[in-house]
Formats: structure tokens, C-alpha cells, sequence
């Protein structure tokens, strides 16, 4: 019995650093391109608005009196910038801050092709790369695991029908600075 409370505990402590965390996020920019690029992640500015309107009258005056409110933050073009290939996104995370991903093409789990298939260039040898897999849409889940995130979305009119890709983190950005 004491063994298995020890193999327990010891079970939870590791699986803990282990576990994924999913979140909700948006991509507020993305850059794609089978050949080498310098991504630089854009600024963006993120506001808020609320408009109160009070109007009183009668059949031949109205009177109306109203006030609006904006509170916005922004975030400058970082000055860091990455040399990839493939797809690149940033992610607006619910904290604010920004994950910068990328998926560069991938070759087939099976690792050599086929007798008989042809690879590039006619070559079998040589394995056939696969595009990564882009959302379409701009909200999205990713599950971030140690140094990838795996970003899902649905793909069909019902949402259950779901895509996945992973993506390797390049970096976790700072939230925007308040106005």
C-alpha cells in the first residue's frame, strides 16, 4: 500500500510539467512562403468604445444629450525579427500577450516512399514534403505543450468536424503597454 501511494504521487509530479495547456486565441497576423523570409511581428492596436445616450421628447421635440468612451492599448512592430520558412502566425493570447509560431513543411511519418512512387523529381529516394496545415479562420484553440503549440479549428458547418497542426513556438511577446 505504501508502494502505491509512492507511485502515485510520483506519477502526478512528473505528468504535471508534462500537461498541456489549451487556450482560446486569435491570430492577429500571418506570413506564409515555401522559401526563406524575415518575419517581423506588426504592431497592432486593440480599443474599446461605449457610447451612453439619453433621448426625452415629445411628438414635436426631442432632446438627446450622450457621452462616448475609448480605451485602447497598442503594441509597437517588435524589433526582433525571425528567419523562417513555411507558415508563421501571431497569436493574441487572453493575457494580452502575443505567441509568434511556425510550421515549416513537413516529410511523411513513413520516411522513404514507396517501390515504385515517385518522390521530387521523380526520384523514390527522395520523400514528397507536405504543406503545413493553415486555419482559415482567424479564432482558433491552441494547446501549448513544452516548446510546440498545437493549433486546432474546425473545419466543418456543424464545428465538430475539427483540423489540427503543431506549430513550434519562436517566442512569447510581452502584452501591450496601456494608453
Amino acid at each position: 500500500m505504501k508502494w502505491t501511494i509512492v507511485a502515485v504521487g510520483l506519477v502526478l509530479v512528473f505528468a504535471a510539467p508534462v500537461s498541456a495547456q489549451k487556450l482560446a486565441v486569435k491570430i492577429i497576423n500571418r506570413q506564409n512562403s515555401e522559401t526563406e523570409y524575415t518575419y517581423v511581428v506588426p504592431g497592432h492596436l486593440k480599443s474599446n468604445s461605449t457610447i451612453d445616450l439619453d433621448c426625452s421628447g415629445t411628438a414635436s421635440n426631442t432632446n438627446c444629450s450622450g457621452s462616448a468612451q475609448t480605451t485602447g492599448s497598442s503594441t509597437p512592430a517588435q524589433d526582433v525579427s525571425y528567419h523562417v520558412r513555411g507558415a508563421t502566425f501571431s497569436l493574441q493570447l487572453p493575457d494580452g500577450r502575443v505567441a509568434v509560431v511556425n510550421c515549416e513543411s513537413k516529410i511523411p511519418v513513413m520516411g522513404r516512399i514507396a517501390a515504385g512512387a515517385s518522390g521530387v523529381g521523380g526520384n523514390p529516394e527522395t520523400p514528397r514534403r507536405r504543406s503545413c496545415r493553415i486555419p482559415l479562420v482567424d479564432d482558433i484553440q491552441a494547446e501549448f505543450k513544452g516548446e510546440n503549440a498545437k493549433l486546432i479549428w474546425p473545419v466543418s458547418l456543424d464545428g465538430r468536424k475539427m483540423q489540427s497542426e503543431t506549430y513550434e513556438i519562436l517566442g512569447i511577446l510581452d502584452k501591450p503597454k496601456s494608453n
